[in-house]
């Protein structure tokens, strides 16, 4: 079953830094083995001026749980994840099936 890991990028404590860092971040997204697609998702603000629940989603598609399962366990997502981490920016990760 085909399977996307979505990462849900709170809103950064210096945004205009994190966006300095994003390209490289997602760059390396892209390096994950077995990775069909990758969708990237930067959140609106809001109208009122409030605070956004998240500032970016990331969104990575592969053929089956076990490809996303192996592509998280290599060296290339340390290098992604690591990267996303040196931003200080606070991150969820999720693994969905996806449904259509």
């Amino acid at each position: 079953m085909s399977t996307k890991i979505t990462f849900i990028i709170d809103n950064p404590a210096e945004p205009d830094a994190f966006e300095s860092a994003y390209p490289e971040i997602a760059a390396l997204a892209d390096r994950l083995p077995a990775l069909r697609r990758r969708e990237s998702a930067k959140v609106w603000p809001k109208e009122d001026g409030t605070p956004t629940p998240a500032h970016r989603t990331l969104d990575l598609y592969f053929d089956s749980y076990e490809e996303a399962s192996a592509a998280v366990a290599t060296p290339e997502a340390g290098e992604f994840i690591g990267k996303l981490l040196g931003t200080g920016t606070s991150f969820t990760g999720l693994f969905s099936d996806i449904e259509d």
